[in-house]
């Protein structure tokens, strides 16, 4: 059996973070290509998790096809995962953002509720003011009859008490 081909992790153009997360999705991708070769009677995964082990270990990474296999079907899962949290947030920020839109159109309809309320109240004290100036009219009127009345009376009681004597 030929060993596996493998590559200098500086030939990969990648940064030392990228590299390391490589190579750690790569073991995930074989430590999950043996569970389930395990599961098919194929003993295939374990010596190609020692291989990746030791590439690993002399700043190398595999090349052959299985890895590479494994480690593609890996990313493609990842990647499906990644994506579905993406949607999945992407749905809460709408609901979150619907949510804020209809507090804030709410908001906004009983604020205008309570300007046309208050309008309301305005136009109803202009309304009494107007009632009380004539109100306050009326009552000057009155208070000029009555005074004449009185004085009227005055000059009644005036006039009988000299026709009297």
């Amino acid at each position: 059996m030929s060993s596996p081909q493998s590559i200098p992790d500086t030939q990969l153009g990648l940064s030392s973070d990228e590299v390391q997360i490589l190579r750690q999705h790569q073991q995930i991708a074989l430590s999950q290509a043996a569970g389930s070769s395990r599961g098919r009677g194929i003993g295939r995964g374990s010596s190609s998790s020692r291989a990746t082990s030791a590439a690993s270990s002399h700043g190398r990474l595999l090349l052959d096809p299985s890895s590479l296999q494994a480690l593609g079907y890996h990313f493609d899962r990842l990647m499906q995962a990644i994506q579905g949290r993406v949607e999945a947030l992407t749905q809460q920020t709408q609901i979150s953002t619907q949510a804020q839109y209809d507090r804030a159109g709410n908001a906004i309809a009983i604020a205008d509720a309570e300007i046309a309320r208050f309008r309301s109240i305005l136009q109803q004290i202009d309304e009494l003011e107007v009632e009380f100036d004539k109100v306050r009219h009326i009552r000057d009127i009155v208070k000029g009859f009555r005074a004449r009345v009185e004085g009227l009376e005055k000059r009644v009681d005036r006039g009988s008490s000299r026709k009297s004597r």
